[in-house]
């Protein structure tokens, strides 16, 4: 497999920057997912990769070897796009065999033969080897695609938003079978998405990229629990991170005094100062606490129900927050309810930088 390195990567199309001094290294055998809204710069990164554009500036190495000067063939990297660019007329075991009779592998018939079986099996696709792709359905067409890029046994896999044309479920079921396939081959993925839930339940790091700049780096739970800003605390999540104005004063986080006021019980870096500057407060809806003896007042404004827990979005004044309740929990709209949080749980961020004061200045 393959050890990726990205230095001061810089693209640029026109006059539009796609990306600017992005660094970036994947292990090898890491599944690594680039999590970034449209317009991210996350399918340049990947094409870049894959030789199909050239930086502006920067190097790319994989294993210690810069390759910029190399084609795309010669890098050997498989991409496996949203569209399935399957050849409909071919059955789904011709499909299979194409990459291997190209005159630059030259494989032996027997081994076609071998690789096409195994990775039919290891996908679940034996039983539609002789069907033609333009009668499969959106998740046959997809594992299909998956299995033309698996049976070259390439270096590093791309992965261009493979699963945004699936319905839920499927999604859903693939997920679990990429990230099982990954750990099975001990490949290095690269897998683009938008999706933060693919991102968190597929990753082993996530790198969250904004207009063209990697903001943060680090596992899922890093990303998760210790966002660098307020955007990385925002994209991660579902619901997000609750992001309040207030300021610190005497342990107590003060939202709207004597009406929104929390104590506050998390750890800052030696020599930080918290206390009255302007912050936002961050907290996770699952830290949010509803009880009839909690400290602060609130009115439900609406409720999610989604089937082991509801959302419910809680309206303070003009603030607005998301908690978590039990699905068993009876809760209607403009019902009064009170509310507290984990003070160990809140996180503090700089409200002009929207950085966070556990990462420093």
């Amino acid at each position: 497999m393959a050890h990726i390195q990205l230095k001061n990567i810089s693209k640029k199309f026109g006059h539009h920057t796609a990306l600017s001094g992005l660094d970036l290294e994947i292990q090898d055998g890491e599944f690594f997912v680039l999590l970034g809204e449209t317009g991210a710069g996350k399918t340049t990164t990947l094409r870049l990769i894959a030789g199909l554009e050239k930086p502006t500036e920067g190097k790319i190495y994989i294993d210690g070897a810069d390759v910029g000067d190399w084609g795309a063939a010669e890098r050997d990297v498989a991409l496996v796009l949203q569209q399935y660019s399957l050849y409909p007329r071919y059955t789904v075991r011709e499909n299979l065999e194409f990459p291997l009779k190209s005159k630059i592998r030259l494989v032996p018939d027997a081994e076609i033969k071998e690789r096409v079986a195994r990775v039919a099996k290891t996908l679940r696709i034996e039983h539609l080897l002789e069907r033609k792709t333009d009668r499969l359905s959106g998740g046959e067409m997809q594992r299909v695609s998956i299995g033309r890029a698996i049976v070259r046994k390439p270096r590093v896999f791309l992965m261009d938003e493979p699963l945004s044309a699936l319905d839920a479920k499927l999604r859903e079921a693939l997920r679990t079978e990429l990230k099982n396939l990954q750990m099975n081959l001990g490949a290095t993925f690269l897998f683009v998405t938008h999706d933060q839930i693919e991102a968190m339940s597929m990753g082993d790091k996530i790198g969250v990229l904004n207009h063209g700049h990697l903001v943060q780096v680090g596992t899922p739970n890093e990303i998760y629990n210790n966002p660098l800003n307020t955007f990385v605390a925002r994209a991660v999540g579902s619901p997000p991170m609750n992001l309040v104005d207030g300021s610190l004063v005497a342990g107590r986080a003060v939202v709207a005094p004597k009406t929104f006021e929390l104590p506050y019980e998390g750890a800052l870096p030696v020599g930080a100062s918290a206390d009255g500057r302007p912050l936002t407060f961050g907290i996770r809806p699952e830290d949010i606490v509803l009880e009839s003896d909690a400290p602060v007042s609130a009115t439900v404004h609406d409720v999610e129900n989604h089937g082991v827990e509801k959302i419910v979005t809680l309206r303070v004044g003009d603030t607005m927050l998301h908690a978590t309740a039990p699905a068993r929990a009876e809760l209607a709209m403009e019902q009064t309810v009170r509310f507290g949080w984990n003070p160990k749980k809140v996180s503090l961020f700089d409200r002009g930088t929207g950085r966070s004061l556990r990462h420093g200045a």
